[in-house]
């Protein structure tokens, strides 16, 4: 399974938002919190980029969407300790 990081550029080309509107979003909690990269570097997975899109053109409330965030976040530390316990990694 390929896991894509999206740096910010094109964060910014496929929601359409600005810089300084994601950071804000980021602080209400209604957009994913970036992922480190290493050094100064961050990038969102592809994925949770994907379904946040889909629920603001379904025309999901920001209650409905911070709901989603914490799930995404949530799927997020799941992955990351399944890996950790792969003995096959």
């Amino acid at each position: 399974m390929t896991h894509t990081i999206l740096r910010l550029p094109a964060i910014k080309t496929s929601t359409g938002l600005s810089r300084s509107t994601i950071y804000l979003r980021i602080a209400q909690g209604v957009f994913p919190k970036p992922v480190s990269l290493g050094g100064r570097a961050v990038g969102w997975p592809a994925s949770e980029v994907e379904a946040l899109n889909a629920a603001r053109i379904s025309g999901q409330s920001n209650s409905e969407i911070r709901d989603l965030v914490v799930k995404l976040e949530a799927a997020r530390k799941t992955a990351a300790s399944e890996v950790r316990d792969d003995p096959k990694l």
